[in-house]
This record gives structure tokens, C-alpha cells and sequence, in this order.
């Protein structure tokens, strides 16, 4: 188990690494919003975008793993982004659609969500170190 001062590092970089994809999410939206690609289409365009980034980078760097990459692990990371990307989808439609919020408060609101949906699955299921170690007797 993380002692407090282990977590908080593995938090800031998994923000770190969260923060790129953010930017890498934001700027894909907004470039097909504004070539008039639909906000859900531009949604689930971007955000997989960012996905792709945040498998290796975090994987790696933010949880340490050095294992080889596994069929399971890929799997659980798609379905905690999966979870993640319909709940940043969810709460930007209704913070968009149902109550006219701004879109860029909109998106703001609905990618911290999926921040905290992503890294509880990633921390508690996805990258676990138990796998790690599985991985190194095997």
C-alpha cells in the first residue's frame, strides 16, 4: 500500500499526465466543433485521443509498471475509460444541453469528473501492482 507522501506523487503525476491529455482532448474538440463536426462525435473523438496517451504514459510513469502489457489490464483500462468517457459525457450533456451552461465551463466540469472516475479505476483495478508481481513470477 502507498503511504501518504508515495500517493500524493503518484496523484500529481497521474494529474501530469492528465493534464496533457487534456490538452490534447480540449484542442481536438474544439478544432472539429469548429469544423462542425457534432459536440458528441467531437466528444468521442477527442477524448480517445487522449486515452491512447494516457495508457502508456501512465502506466509507466505514473504507476511503475514494467511488466509487459497484458490482455486483462488493456481490458480493465477500457472499461474504466469507457465508464469515464460516458460520465464526462453524461454531465457535459447535461450541463450543456439541459441547462445552457457555457460549453467550455461545460466541458471543463464534465473533464474533472471523469478525472476522479478515471484514476479511482486506474489506482484500485487497472494498474495494480499486484499484476506486477503476478507478471515477474510467472
Amino acid at each position: 500500500m502507498l503511504d501518504n507522501k508515495q500517493g500524493a506523487a503518484q496523484f500529481l503525476r497521474f494529474c501530469l499526465v492528465g493534464g496533457m491529455n487534456t490538452a490534447v482532448d480540449f484542442a481536438a474538440f474544439f478544432l472539429l466543433h469548429f469544423l462542425g463536426v457534432p459536440y458528441t462525435a467531437a466528444q468521442v473523438l477527442s477524448y480517445s485521443c487522449g486515452t491512447a496517451n494516457s495508457f502508456f504514459f501512465n502506466r509507466k510513469w505514473t504507476f511503475g509498471l514494467t511488466h509487459g502489457v497484458n490482455m486483462p489490464e488493456v481490458v480493465k483500462f477500457l472499461a474504466v475509460n469507457g465508464a469515464s468517457l460516458l460520465c464526462s459525457f453524461g454531465l457535459l450533456f447535461f450541463l450543456y444541453d439541459m441547462y445552457q451552461y457555457n460549453l467550455w465551463i461545460s466541458k471543463l466540469a464534465a473533464t474533472g469528473f471523469g478525472v476522479v472516475v478515471n484514476y479511482i479505476g486506474s489506482r484500485l483495478w487497472v494498474f495494480t501492482q499486484k499484476e506486477q508481481i503476478r507478471s515477474e513470477l510467472e
